[in-house]
């Protein structure tokens, strides 16, 4: 049936970019993957300790499955944006963990409920949702962040990828002058 295939479909790309995007820490320092690397202070472990709320919220409160620890309140306005850094108080291993045991409770929930299971997000304009509506928004918002994190990573020791490509400094050098020339050749004013 379709519907079964869509849902094991997303749920598999879900699994997957969890662990490419958790793959973006390894071999870093603490610094690393807390220091704000854009002007908005965007940072690894914060993307991670996001997407933990998220899955959280999105898979739990929203399907009337409470994740089984404390989560703000989605309309508390004192703590939004608390979620995309990580204090010094709050080691990587426990941001990590519970993206992890969000990871659980969220796949526990996808797995008892049918693709058309209906769910409520508050915070939505059109707030009377199904699970298919939700694992399509948390596979994109999870991939969109993903992205983020490459970005992150290669600004930070020039790694790319979910794994080794066989291409190394010169060939990325090579290939950035490329990508140079094309734009001055574009507009040769640099404006």
């Amino acid at each position: 049936m379709i519907d079964d295939f869509a849902k094991d479909y997303l749920h598999s790309d879900l699994r997957e970019v969890r662990e490419d995007l958790l793959g973006k820490l390894d071999g870093l320092s603490e610094y690393d993957v807390r220091r704000p690397l854009t002007r908005t202070g965007t940072n690894l472990l914060g993307l991670v300790k996001h997407l933990a709320l998220s899955e959280a919220r999105y898979f739990g409160e929203v399907f009337g499955r409470p994740f089984p620890e404390p989560v703000p309140r989605w309309d508390d306005l004192e703590l939004r944006g608390a979620d995309m850094w990580a204090t010094e108080h709050e080691a990587r291993e426990e941001v990590t963990g519970r993206y992890r045991r969000a990871w659980a409770h969220s796949d526990a929930t996808i797995t008892a409920l049918a693709i058309d299971a209906p769910g409520h997000v508050p915070w939505w304009p059109r707030p009377d949702v199904v699970l298919f509506n939700v694992l399509v928004h948390v596979l994109t918002e999870t991939n969109r962040h993903a992205g983020h994190a490459d970005v992150l990573r290669e600004q930070l020791d020039g790694a790319v990828g979910s794994g080794p490509r066989g291409r190394d400094a010169a060939f990325w050098e090579a290939r950035r002058a490329e990508v140079e020339r094309a734009a001055r050749a574009a507009d040769p004013t640099g404006a």
